[in-house]
């Protein structure tokens, strides 16, 4: 019998899952210096995002969906 996998805890306090399986993730960058940052790019920096193609794939080993 295989050992149960436990979920990676760097993982989980980074990334959710959605309701249709996708993993969620914030924008980097934004957390100080954010003087020298224009507007728009810090708005975009506050709203979060998808992982794509194979890090999605071993997001989902880590977090053991």
């Amino acid at each position: 019998m295989a050992n149960k996998s436990k979920t990676h805890s760097g993982a989980k306090k980074r990334f959710k899952v959605t309701a249709t399986g996708k993993i969620k993730r914030g924008h980097s960058n934004a957390s100080h210096i954010m003087s020298k940052k224009n507007a728009k790019r810090r708005r975009r920096l506050r709203k979060s995002t998808l992982v794509k193609g194979k890090e999605g794939k071993e997001l989902r080993k880590l977090l053991g969906v």
